[in-house]
Formats: C-alpha cells, sequence, structure tokens
C-alpha cells in the first residue's frame, strides 16, 4: 500500500507523515511525500531524511500532479492554502476548489484508489466563507465517488488550537499586542484541536482499512466538554485576562479592520463570515471520532488551554 501526502512540509500534512512515521503506521518507503519545493531545496532534504519517497508537484500544475501520483494507492489531500482565490465571492470553480479538483483529477487519471480530503469543522450548509472551497470539493468528490471513479472519505478538521491568535482580530500578537480591546463580528464554541492531534488521527485513518472510511465524513475535533469561546480565550494567557474582547457585529467589524487597522477589503469580507458561523454554533462539534482515534495509540487530546499557555509564555 503507498499512501501520499500532498503539502507534506505544511503544518497539518507535516503532523501527519511525521505521525505516520513516528506511530510506525507505515514504512517510510511506502509514503509518498508531494511537495512544491524544488529538488536539493532545504524542505526537499529534510524529507528525503526521513527515508520517504519526495517527488514535485504543485496545483498550478496539473501533470506534475498526475506523474507524482503514479502508482499510489492512498492519497491524503490537504486543501491549498491559496486563500485568496476565494476573495470576492469567487464564482463555483474558481475559488480553492479549482486546486483540489486539480489534484482530485490528476489522482483519478493516476490510478489512486482512494481519497482523502482533509476539509474544516464547521457547519453543513455554513455561513462561514471559509468553508465555500471546502463544500464544492465535498461535492465534486461525492460525484465522482457516486459514479465509482474513486473512493472518499472527508475528514473534517478540528479547529487548530495553534491558530487562535486568527481568531481573536487577525493575528493577535501574543507578545506585543498594543490592542487592549480587540472587536469581532461574532463569538461562540470552538472544539479546538491541537495539529499533532490531528495528525496521528489522520495517519490512523488512511492506514486502516479502507472499506472502514470509504463513503464516509467524519469531524476530528475534541469533545465538547472542552470547548471554548474567544471571550475565554482572551482571558487564559497567565490566569489574567491581558485583552477584552468586544462584539461589533459583522459590518462594524469589517470597518473597523478596513479603515481603521489598514487590512485589505477582501481578505476582511471573506474572514468576517467566521464569526456569524461561530454565533450559529457550527464549531460546536460532537463527533467522538477523535477521541476514539487517539485511545488506539494511548493519547488524550491537548487541551486548548495548554496550547495557548505554551504559545503566550514560549
Amino acid at each position: 500500500m503507498s499512501i501520499a501526502i500532498v503539502g507534506a512540509t505544511g503544518k497539518l500534512g507535516g503532523a501527519t507523515l511525521s505521525a505516520l512515521l513516528s506511530q510506525k503506521l507505515a514504512a517510510p518507503s511506502s509514503i509518498v511525500a508531494l511537495t512544491s519545493s524544488a529538488p536539493g531545496s532545504d524542505k526537499w532534504q529534510a524529507l528525503e531524511a526521513q527515508g520517504v519517497q519526495v517527488r514535485h508537484a504543485t496545483f498550478e500544475d496539473a501533470a506534475s500532479l498526475e506523474k507524482a501520483l503514479q502508482g499510489v494507492d492512498r492519497f491524503f489531500l490537504v486543501s491549498t492554502p491559496r486563500i485568496e482565490l476565494d476573495y470576492n465571492d469567487a464564482p463555483p470553480g474558481a475559488g480553492r476548489e479549482s486546486h483540489h479538483r486539480a489534484a482530485i483529477d490528476a489522482a483519478v487519471a493516476a490510478g489512486v484508489r482512494h481519497v482523502y480530503y482533509s476539509s474544516l469543522a464547521f457547519g453543513s450548509p455554513s455561513k462561514a466563507g471559509v468553508m465555500r472551497a471546502h463544500i464544492r470539493t465535498e461535492a465534486y468528490l461525492k460525484s465522482l465517488q457516486d459514479a465509482a471513479k474513486v473512493r472518499v472519505t472527508v475528514l473534517r478538521e478540528g479547529l487548530y488550537n495553534e491558530s487562535w491568535p486568527l481568531y481573536l482580530g487577525y493575528f493577535f500578537d501574543t507578545k506585543n499586542d498594543e490592542r487592549g480591546t480587540v472587536k469581532l463580528g461574532g463569538d461562540g464554541k470552538i472544539c479546538w484541536t491541537a495539529i499533532a492531534d490531528l495528525g496521528v488521527a489522520n495517519a490512523l485513518v488512511l492506514t486502516q482499512p479502507g472499506d472502514e472510511w470509504a463513503g464516509r465524513m467524519v469531524y476530528l475535533s475534541t469533545a465538547p466538554a472542552g470547548a471554548r469561546d474567544m471571550r475565554e480565550i482572551a482571558a487564559m494567557p497567565g490566569g489574567e485576562s491581558k485583552v477584552e474582547v468586544e462584539i461589533v457585529g459583522r459590518a462594524a467589524h469589517e470597518r473597523h479592520y478596513v479603515e481603521d487597522r489598514g487590512m485589505d477589503r477582501p481578505g476582511v469580507e471573506w474572514w468576517a463570515s467566521t464569526y456569524d458561523a461561530l454565533e450559529d454554533g457550527e464549531c460546536l462539534i460532537d463527533d467522538p471520532t477523535l477521541g476514539r482515534l487517539l485511545d488506539l495509540v494511548g493519547k488524550k487530546p491537548v487541551p486548548i488551554e495548554e496550547t495557548v499557555k505554551a504559545m503566550v509564555s514560549g
């Protein structure tokens, strides 16, 4: 069995590769790490040092993807980081899903049997603009699965523990943020999930019998009891509140970050809808899959409190 990971030097892809190796779930020689880095670069050499096959591929070059996926049985498709493709209400086929579809079509053409797609742990339907490309990609995968062209598993990855500064007013500076008050469009509980835990869960799914996961969409996120909203996150560092959260609504949120803080309007408008989703409770997930998978290797999910403390004091 051969497993390919796109974005193998990124956060989620890297964590999944690391878990495959550290948990001894797959032989290094059976893993194909796809990277946009050039042969001989530091990232390329770091992958080679782990004993895996390293192949060059980019979302912009479908031919490179098809070539890199030759001989692969299972393909872990980590979503493209090119969020700007989604701006300005990108129509179907023009957003980030254009990259995903290129990779999926390449996988089918190369004879890949099973595609595992890393989606995001929001609701469906969702008010969050960040989910639009994911939902479109999920729909495309379902159409191929219904046509018996490939087996599909959708993994809706929990919002990263490590990403809390992004949700706290666009990359809150954990060391020296000048704001005493952070204005947000909304708030709601989030089942925060550590990247390393997601890597382990992904690796286990990738190496378990495919029949157990084919045709499924599951959430990989911590239990609702550990969910925290942004007000609670803001009060965590050192046990005392260093910043206050003010909920101003979406329109005022967009005006503040564009007019007062000088951010680009398309990016702000795309991201602001995230707070509408939080207000609706889209990220309060009740799915035991992550806990069950981590139990298989004797791990417990890393609580958000632990991550916040480490990031603030580190």
